[in-house]
């Protein structure tokens, strides 16, 4: 699981649905929504691996 920080909730919580995608710029990113109020999260750079 990918950890953001949510805007709304202001804190990191663990993304739910995330997904690669590629910014306009061509740079990796998650994108992903939180599991408590529903907001789009977004974290950028490459993901971990685990």
């Amino acid at each position: 699981m990918t950890v953001a920080y949510c805007v709304k909730c202001k804190a990191k919580k663990e993304m739910q649905d995330a997904e690669e995608v590629t910014m306009k710029n061509g740079k990796p990113a998650m994108k992903g929504v939180c599991p408590d109020c529903g907001t789009g999260m977004y974290r950028i750079g490459k993901p971990k691996a685990e």
